[in-house]
């Protein structure tokens, strides 16, 4: 199993601005993102609810055995800040309310369903059937604030596994990619 940052590559970093003075850094700066095309594929991957409070590395845990493949579940993911990409726990969650909103339940849009598609939402956490839409418009509802961040904090919890059988792979290709 490759540890994330021991593959990245190696490269010469001068401390000083003066010839000679350099020392060997890992280049963080290198990013590697999964091809559309092979993120789409539903067959690759298993659907995953994060419970309260868990982290990538429990998730890796659960999936690959090792708390080290937590690279694996934020690649994947598309997570790039782990505070705001990945779901927050119910605390944290209340504190990012709090200081993002001065009244938490005031309201933040209105929304009807669509007149037409899709008219009703998979699951009670799903409004993709849902527009926004001007507070006048005949039968609007009210969003608040807190209600709007939860939902964003649901689609958080709804992520991709990447099935075991194919991590090996993945991350052979991922070595290529981050060090060319």
């Amino acid at each position: 199993m490759a540890k994330y940052f021991n593959q990245f590559p190696i490269t010469q970093y001068n401390l000083s601005g003066l010839n000679g003075n350099t020392i060997d850094v890992t280049d963080i700066f290198r990013r590697v993102k999964i091809r559309d095309k092979l993120a789409n594929n539903v067959t690759l991957f298993d659907k995953y609810d994060v419970i309260e409070g868990e982290k990538p590395e429990d998730v890796a845990y659960k999936a690959y055995g090792d708390a080290d493949y937590f690279w694996v579940v934020t690649l994947i993911n598309n997570i790039v800040n782990r505070f705001y990409d990945w779901p927050l726990d119910e605390y944290s969650f209340q504190q990012y309310v709090a200081d993002k909103y001065a009244n938490p339940d005031a309201i933040h849009h209105y929304e009807i369903t669509q007149l037409s598609g899709r008219q009703t939402g998979d699951g009670p956490s799903d409004y993709t059937h849902k527009v926004e839409c001007n507070a006048t418009e005949p039968g609007a509802e009210s969003v608040s604030n807190i209600e709007y961040e939860r939902r964003l904090q649901d689609e958080k919890r709804q992520i991709k596994i990447l099935l075991p059988t194919y991590l090996p792979t993945f991350e052979d290709e991922f070595i290529k990619l981050i060090r060319r």
